[in-house]
C-alpha cells in the first residue's frame, strides 16, 4: 500500500496530464484563431456644411437713454415763493412758456411803476430843453447877429443831456420789466420735472437751484464703439450732420416681465476718443420718446432706461457664416473633405462675433465643416460624419482567400 502511494499514484497523476494536454492540442488544431481587423476606425464627430451669404452687418453696444436738453432752474431775481404750479412735481409734465413758480412781484411791480415814472420825466426835461434850444436859435435870428450861434447858445449841451437821461430812463424801465418778468419760472420747452427743490412759502435769493428740468422732444443715447467696430460702420462724423448719413439703430430694453423695442438713428459722433476706454461715442436719437408731442407713435421710452443697441453696419457679399466655436486660436478650422479625411484648413476672418464668424476666403460653399471639438487634431485622420450613412465595406482578399481554402 505504501509502494502505491509512493510510486504508482504519482506516475497515474503524470500520464493523465499528458494525455490532457494532447488532447487539448489536438482539439485546437481544428479552430482557427478569429483574425482582428488591424485597419484605421474613423473617429465620429459632427460637421455642418458651410453657408455662403450676402448680409449688412450689425454692430452691437449699450448705453443709458438721457435727455439732449435738461435745464437747472435757479432764481434770477430775490423774494418769496408765493405759487406753485401743480405740474412742478418730480414727473410733472409741463407745456412751453407754462409758469411754474411764482415769486412776490410786487417789490418789482412797484420798481416797475417807479421806472415808468422816471422816464416820463425824463421826456419831459428832454422836450423842454428842446424847446428851450428853439427858442435860442429864434432870438440869435431875431437879434440881427451875424453869423452861426455856437452849442452854448443853442442850449446844445443841455440838450445831450435830457436825451441821455432818457436812455437811462429807458434802461431802467427795461430792466424793471425784466425783473418783473422773472418773477415768473418758464421754460422755452415741453417737458418734465426731474426734481423739485424748492416749495411755496420759501424765500430765495439770486443763484438759488429751484428744480431741475428736461425736453420731451428729443432722447439720445450715447453708444461706445470700439475701433474694431467702427470698421464695420458708416457714421456721421461730428461735423457732418445733415439727415442722408443718418443710420438706423434698433434699441431692446429686456426685463423679467417683457421685451421692448424703439428706432432710432446714428445723427452724429462725438469728435474726440476717450483717452481711459479708447473708445468713440456715437449719439442715437429718438424723436418724442413720451410720445406727447404726437411725432411717434411708439411705446414710450423712460430717460434712464439701459438699452441695447443693434446699429446698422456695411453690407459684405459672398461671406461664409460658421459658429463662433469652430474658428481655432491660429484662425484655422477643421474641414471634412470629400474622402472624409480631416484637414486643417487656414482661412481669412472678416468679422469674428461672440456667437458666430465671417469668413472672406478658406471654405467653399457646402463644405463639411466639423464642430466636434478635438484635442489634438491629426490631418489625414479618418472620419465618419454624425448621422450621415457609411459606405459598405468589402472584405479583404486576404481572409476571402483563407475562406476559400477552408482554413
Amino acid at each position: 500500500m505504501k509502494k502505491f502511494f509512493k510510486y504508482i499514484l504519482p506516475l497515474g497523476v503524470i500520464m493523465l496530464s499528458i494525455v490532457a494536454v494532447v488532447a487539448m492540442v489536438a482539439i485546437g488544431q481544428g479552430k482557427r484563431p478569429e483574425r482582428k481587423d488591424t485597419g484605421n476606425q474613423a473617429l465620429v464627430v459632427d460637421a455642418i456644411p458651410a453657408r455662403v451669404e450676402s448680409l449688412n452687418f450689425s454692430v452691437v453696444s449699450q448705453g443709458a437713454v438721457a435727455p439732449r436738453t435738461e435745464t437747472t432752474l435757479v432764481a434770477e431775481v430775490s423774494g418769496q415763493i408765493v405759487s406753485v404750479s401743480s405740474n412742478f412735481i418730480a414727473g410733472g409734465f409741463f407745456r412751453k412758456g407754462e409758469t411754474l413758480l411764482q415769486i412776490d412781484p410786487s417789490d418789482y411791480e412797484t420798481a416797475l411803476m417807479s421806472a415808468q415814472a422816471g422816464l416820463a420825466a425824463r421826456k419831459a426835461q428832454l422836450a423842454d430843453q428842446k424847446a428851450r434850444s428853439e427858442q435860442a436859435l429864434k432870438d440869435w435870428n431875431n437879434l440881427a447877429r451875424g453869423g452861426k450861434p455856437s452849442d452854448l447858445v443853442l442850449r446844445k449841451p443841455q440838450l445831450a443831456e435830457a436825451q441821455a437821461a432818457v436812455q437811462a430812463a429807458e434802461a431802467e424801465l427795461r430792466r424793471a420789466e425784466r425783473n418783473l418778468e422773472r418773477t415768473h419760472i418758464k421754460v422755452p420747452y415741453d417737458g418734465l420735472i426731474r426734481n423739485k427743490l424748492v416749495d411755496v412759502g420759501q424765500f430765495v435769493s439770486p443763484g438759488t437751484p429751484l428744480g431741475v428740468t428736461f425736453a420731451v422732444d428729443y432722447a439720445e443715447i450715447r453708444l461706445p464703439l470700439s475701433s474694431n467696430d467702427m470698421r464695420f460702420l458708416d457714421l456721421p462724423s461730428a461735423t457732418r450732420l445733415d439727415k442722408a448719413h443718418r443710420v438706423p439703430v434698433r434699441l431692446v430694453s429686456s426685463s423679467k416681465d417683457s421685451t421692448r423695442e424703439w428706432n432710432a438713428e446714428i445723427v452724429r459722433t462725438e469728435g474726440v476718443v476717450d483717452q481711459k476706454s479708447r473708445v468713440v461715442y456715437a449719439v442715437a436719437e429718438v424723436v418724442d420718446p413720451y410720445g406727447v408731442l404726437g411725432k411717434s407713435a411708439q411705446a414710450e421710452l423712460k430717460m434712464g432706461t439701459f438699452v441695447r443697441a443693434e446699429i446698422q453696419g456695411l453690407r459684405a457679399d459672398n461671406v461664409v457664416v460658421l459658429p463662433r466655436s469652430v474658428l481655432l486660436n491660429n484662425n484655422t478650422v477643421l474641414v471634412a473633405n470629400h474622402d472624409r479625411e480631416l484637414e486643417i484648413r487656414p482661412v481669412e476672418v472678416l468679422r469674428a462675433e461672440p456667437r458666430q464668424v465671417y469668413l472672406e476666403s478658406g471654405i467653399a460653399e457646402g463644405e463639411l465643416v466639423v464642430t466636434t471639438s478635438l484635442d489634438a487634431p491629426i490631418p489625414g485622420t479618418k472620419l465618419a460624419i454624425s448621422g450621415e450613412k457609411a459606405p459598405a465595406a468589402s472584405a479583404p482578399e486576404s481572409l476571402e482567400a483563407d475562406a476559400e481554402n477552408g482554413q
